[in-house]
């Protein structure tokens, strides 16, 4: 095994474990703010940031797609889009203003 290969093997590791220190911060500041008793509307607009940070480390890092090419990033931009869509797709059909808050 040459000296070379070693220093990119521990570059790896060095970054697995600063994910899973990242993963485990974040893990605690979503505990913290669940104790807080926040309103309902915040707490889940923070706990969605939170899980969306996570989720995005974990794809990025673990499942290798920081380095993905072009066709890659096109489809999870799609399914992005899917997402917001079906997210959305409730709040457009409801018609008695039960969203609507006054």
């Amino acid at each position: 095994m040459t000296s070379d290969h070693a220093v990119d093997i521990d570059r790896h590791v060095r970054v697995y474990i600063t994910v899973f220190v990242a993963l485990m911060v974040l893990t605690i500041i979503t505990v913290a703010v669940s104790r807080l008793h926040l309103s309902v509307p915040i707490a889940v607009t923070v706990a969605l940031l939170v899980a969306t940070i996570k989720g995005s480390l974990v794809a990025c890092y673990f499942m290798h797609l920081i380095s993905e090419k072009k066709l890659i990033y096109a489809v999870l931009a799609l399914t992005v889009v899917f997402f917001a869509v079906l997210m959305a797709l409730p709040v457009m059909t409801v018609s008695d203003g039960y969203w609507i808050h006054e």
